[in-house]
């Protein structure tokens, strides 16, 4: 599927580091950039000793407008500049609320391009958001690192591979991008040797992806002395990858996402931009 409709969470301060990204994706593939600024408004507190003032609560709401506004004229700036088709939206959610009409916007795009979470400049929910969009929009996600990159083309891939379905979904997602890299390197890691399996680890999807017209090499890690996400992470070092493309693993309970270790490890230490798909 050609990449075609991009939808990128514009962050309320900072460098905008995945926007940056969403639009030069946009240049490349010919597509169409749609920022989304969120205003956080504030929560009322169920057990304050009295009402809270209107003017108070007419002030904070203006505030977190206003934020999201500004962050969108930032967008809107740097859309013009990339000379991308483009358009903007400001949604307004209560702080620690529900992030569905959030949802709504990221359900009718290719792609939704999220930037981690800087611990220097925190956003409200941004974890969540990640977690949400991932687990409940439908639509793949890539993750920009809050420290930026310095090449917006991917020519050196590195797919972690484990046969699963959404390590699949990851996989086809990525295929517009993959087909612009010029290595593609297909990471099996196996906790431990298993003999008689018929066969090289990783050898079908390689496959597949040659079908493609894509040249794929495999690489696989026996029984790694650290665990999936440092060994990704210690890849990722070691070989000079700049994109990483990788099924995301959680479960819901009582309304919390919860990313399985690796997943949550890999989006909180990664220094390259991440695809995933769940």
């Amino acid at each position: 599927m050609a990449l075609k409709d991009i939808l990128t969470i514009v962050d309320l301060s900072g460098p905008q580091p995945a926007p940056k990204y969403a639009l030069e994706l946009g240049r490349q593939y010919d597509a169409h950039v749609t920022g989304l600024a969120i205003a956080f408004e504030p929560v009322v507190p169920a057990f304050a000793a009295a009402p809270m003032p209107v003017d108070y609560l007419e002030a904070a709401h203006e505030q977190a407008v206003g934020a999201a506004k500004d962050a969108q004229k930032q967008f809107d700036e740097l859309a013009r500049l990339s000379g991308d088709k483009s358009e903007s939206r400001v949604e307004e959610i209560l702080t620690g609320g529900p992030l569905e009409s959030v949802l709504q916007h990221c359900r009718t795009t290719d792609l939704v391009v999220i930037g981690q979470t800087n611990p220097d400049t925190p956003e409200p929910m941004r974890e969540l958001l990640i977690e949400t969009v991932l687990f409940e929009s439908g639509v793949p996600v890539l993750l920009v690192p809050y420290i930026g990159v310095s090449d917006y083309t991917p020519n050196n891939v590195l797919i972690a591979w484990d046969g699963s379905s959404t390590a699949t979904r990851a996989i086809h997602a990525a295929l517009p991008m993959l087909d612009k890299s010029d290595k593609i390197t297909v990471l099996v890691v196996e906790k431990k040797k298993t003999e008689g399996t018929g066969g090289q680890p990783g050898a079908e999807i390689a496959t597949y992806l040659a079908r493609h017209g894509l040249d794929v090499t495999i690489d696989v890690v026996t029984n790694p002395q650290t665990g999936i996400a440092d060994t990704l992470l210690n890849y990722v070092s070691d070989h000079g990858n700049d994109l990483v493309v990788m099924g995301g693993y959680g479960h819901s309970r009582m309304r919390e996402f919860l990313f399985g270790g690796a997943t949550r490890e890999i989006l909180e230490a990664m220094t390259v931009p991440v695809l995933m798909a769940h």
